[in-house]
This record gives structure tokens, sequence and C-alpha cells, in this order.
């Protein structure tokens, strides 16, 4: 059963995640113990573990408030994902059933349905839901954990903004169910990867005023 500082974690995850608390933002802790109904100490727990994960920055005199986007930091964020979620892809699908397939199915089509309606946040839940109902049957419940604290790393506050990413993701994403569904283990991870570079380019674009490149090259020879 999840603890109130696991709740309030989860929580402010959400709200940062959807921008709803900015970055930069401070962290108003009296108001999520009214919300919780708790006392400071699991809120001040909650903040303490996402200070450990990077999420959030405690300054003196001035509370906790949300870390502001590092590419330096994204950058290591994208090359960790880059080794793990490729990999866990392939374990996934040599796993899945074909009613594991037909629920990733479905929740593509929930992120179809959310983005034509402009509805963001709805958007962002069936991305996370897509992709981790392929890594939830990677078979190994320490790369799944590993790859969901990445996931919490990672600003996606900054590029649900990126307007010009939202019909390539779209694309990037139908490549990599029908490789899932071909069943083909190389065309999956090698769709998996190209999402994540697009991904993090379009991010490193908006953090940087100089033109980036991709930090993880793959050979194909």
């Amino acid at each position: 059963m999840a603890t109130k500082r696991d709740l309030i974690a989860a929580e402010l995850r959400r709200q940062i995640s959807t921008g709803e608390l900015a970055r930069g933002a401070r962290v108003p802790q009296s108001q999520l113990a009214s919300k919780f109904s708790t006392s400071i100490t699991p809120v001040r727990e909650a903040l303490g573990l996402l200070e450990a994960e990077g999420v959030l920055v405690a300054e003196p005199h001035h509370g906790v408030r949300v870390a502001t986007a590092n590419l330096a930091q994204v950058k290591t964020v994208y090359l960790m994902r880059q080794l793990a979620e490729p990999y866990a892809m392939q374990r996934a699908v040599w796993n899945m059933s074909r009613r594991d397939l037909q629920e990733a199915t479905e929740l593509f089509e929930d992120m179809e349905q959310s983005e034509n309606a402009g509805d963001k946040p709805a958007f962002n839940e069936a991305n996370r839901k897509f992709h981790f109902a392929f890594y939830d049957r990677c078979g190994d419940d320490g790369l799944r954990t590993e790859i969901a604290m990445l996931w919490q790393r990672y600003p996606w506050d900054l590029l649900q903004v990126i307007e010009h990413r939202a019909p390539d993701s779209h694309e990037e994403h139908r490549r990599i169910l029908d490789a899932a569904r071909a069943g083909n283990l190389q065309l999956v991870a090698g769709a998996t990867r190209d999402h994540l570079k697009h991904g993090y380019l379009a991010l490193a674009a908006r953090l940087s005023d100089e033109p980036q490149l991709d930090p993880f090259p793959v050979n194909d020879d």
C-alpha cells in the first residue's frame, strides 16, 4: 500500500510533468499537507525523495523549488534511456501475447484521440501507459524500475510544448507498434532508439542556442 510520502511524491511528479508546477516554481508544502490531510512530515519526506532524484532543489531561505532543466543532465538521462529502453522493448516483445499487443494498440489509439482533442495531460498519461505496456512485460522488475526512474527525471513538461514534435512523435509510436506486432526485435529496438533520439534533439534545441548532435551514435554496419 502506498504511503502518504509516495502519494505526495507521485502528485508532485504529475504536476511537474504536465507543467502545472513550472520550472523554478516554489513547492507549496502547506497546501500539499492540507490536500493529503497529513502533517508536514510526509510532505518533507516526499520532497527529499524528489530532491534525490534531481527533480527538486532546496535553496537556503527560499524553500524547495522545481529544478530547472539542464542540458547536460538531460543528455545524461537520454544516454541512459538509450542503453535501457531499446533492450527492454526487445525483451517485452519476446514475452507479449496477442492480448498484450491489443492493449498497446488501444493505448496508441488513446494517444491519437487525446492529441486530436488537444488534451495534453491525457496525452501524457496515454503516452506513459503505452511505453510501460511494454516495459512492464520486459521480464525484469529491476530494469523496469530503472526505466521508471529515468522517466521521472526527464523534462516532459518542456517536450510537450514543442508543437512540431506531435506529428513526428505520432509516427514514431506507430513504427514502434508495427514492429512489435510483427515480432521484429531488431526493428522495435531501432524504432525505439529513433523515437528517443528525436525527442532528445527537440529538447536540446529548446535548451541550447547551439546546434546539437545525437550523443548516442549507432553504427549499423
